[in-house]
């Protein structure tokens, strides 16, 4: 199930297969052996990746169910055998960066994680209904009662379309030349916040889109339609059917965020968000150029800030 449930939300075998950390010919021989065993295909494969049937769109609402019921057993199990031990029930953003998580991980090393993808307004509900005792959203963000926020990462909003689109051509493009285009991307009410702030942007920059809300299949929409375009991070391309270029200027970010409820008793929740308040956090390969140019500096005798600074 936790085999599927990957699958169903990357929409691609070897995006899964990398989530999962298992090669993609043993992902892709699980989900056939569930399939035997369904009886009924659970995924329509195409060049782009896949999409879901109406019975897998049945068995990624259940088996969701069932993996929280399991987590929930296991844990209160534990809870009357006095097994020591933290845990913490993680919200985990569809489409976040796979470092972010990571980075979250590792704070708590002896903790154990248990993750419960969704979208940022889905995230939220569960947070109020105690589902989830740490949740990660895209702000900007209306949050419940007695909930607090700490910011962790900002990404920057590239124009994503296929290697056809006129605009490929530009090795950035104006906001302006977005005006009239359709926009492919995630529903409105995923993510009220993010979504107004930048259409609202992209408005009054001159950049007047059409937007279509389709946050399940805008890869395959993009491809097929030379002059749509989405927005997202650069990683979000998929070479060599879609590209990424940076909009002039650079003026369109994603800021990702924790959300915790205050009245939570959770030990472990509370040495997490310590540990968050002392971010921003960066991508791997950024905080290596940053300690290497850092280490540069120094080995010249270029002086700078100590370790206690």
């Amino acid at each position: 199930m936790r085999y599927f449930i990957a699958v169903a939300e990357e929409q691609h075998l070897g995006r899964a297969a990398a989530r999962l950390r298992i090669s993609t010919p043993t992902l892709s021989q699980q989900i056939k052996a569930v399939e035997r065993q369904v009886g009924a295909p659970l995924l329509v494969r195409h060049g782009h990746g896949v999409n879901l049937t109406e019975a897998g769109q049945v068995l990624l609402r259940e088996a969701r169910k069932t993996l929280r019921a399991a987590e929930d057993a296991l844990r209160e199990t534990r809870r009357v055998a006095g097994v020591a031990g933290e845990s913490l029930r993680l919200g985990l953003l569809t489409g976040v960066p796979p470092w972010l998580p990571e980075q979250i991980a590792r704070l708590r090393p002896g903790c154990a994680l248990e993750m419960v993808p969704g979208e940022t307004t889905e995230q939220l509900r569960r947070l109020e209904r105690g589902e989830v005792e740490l949740a990660l959203v895209r702000a900007p963000v209306t949050l419940p009662p007695g909930t607090q926020l700490t910011e962790l990462a900002v990404e920057e909003l590239g124009v994503l379309m296929s290697a056809g689109n006129p605009l490929a051509t530009c090795a950035d493009v104006d906001m302006a030349d977005l005006a009239g285009r359709e926009l492919v991307w995630f529903g409105r009410n995923t993510s009220s916040g993010l979504h107004d702030s930048v259409i609202g942007q992209l408005r009054s920059h001159g950049g007047d889109v059409v937007v279509t809300e389709d946050g399940d299949h805008w890869a395959a929409v993009l491809a097929a339609q030379a002059d749509a375009i989405g927005l997202g991070p650069s990683h979000a391309a998929r070479p060599p059917d879609l590209v990424w270029r940076p909009l002039h200027g650079r003026p369109l970010t994603v800021t990702y965020a924790a959300a915790w409820r205050t009245d939570s008793r959770n030990s472990a929740l509370r040495g997490l968000v310590r540990a968050l308040s002392r971010g921003p956090f960066t991508p791997p390969d950024e905080a290596a150029a940053d300690g290497g140019a850092a280490a540069a500096g120094a080995a010249a005798g270029g002086g700078g800030a100590g370790p206690d600074a």
